[in-house]
């Protein structure tokens, strides 16, 4: 089996996984997120609105990029490392849940973080399930 193989189902939870993700960050706008992150609590809330919607640009791109390459190698291998991310997010969310300011206590919210983080899961167990075939 090729290490580019993906079957369809797996392919389907990887991209579920970063729409939960890329909505997150939708959801994040309504939260200030940026006021609960280190590097940007403390910036004035029109200011840290800005901030956070441009630093996505590059790393929205950064990570289309990787995910779209021309290489299927370099495209699993991104999938890989975007599903980790999905992971250590929900983990970085629970950590800053005691924060005064952190307000996703939602279940729209706690779906698309944690849901992002279930098949970040999925598609991990599911690489290492398909490659042991």
């Amino acid at each position: 089996m090729s290490a580019t193989f993906q079957p369809l189902w797996l392919k389907a939870t990887f991209l579920l996984g970063i729409s939960l993700i890329f909505t997150h960050e939708l959801d994040a706008m309504t939260h200030n997120e940026w006021r609960v992150l280190p590097l940007t609590h403390w910036l004035e809330p029109a200011v840290g609105r800005v901030v956070f919607v441009v630093l996505h640009v590059p790393v929205f791109a950064l990570v289309l990029g990787w995910l779209t390459s021309r290489l299927p190698e370099r495209v699993v291998r991104g999938q890989f490392w975007v599903s980790v991310f999905l992971v250590v997010h929900a983990g970085l969310h629970v950590a800053f849940s005691g924060q005064p300011h952190y307000t996703f206590e939602g279940v729209l919210s706690n779906t698309l973080i944690f849901g992002a983080a279930l098949f970040g899961a999925i598609y991990l167990l599911g690489c290492y399930w398909v490659g042991r075939e």
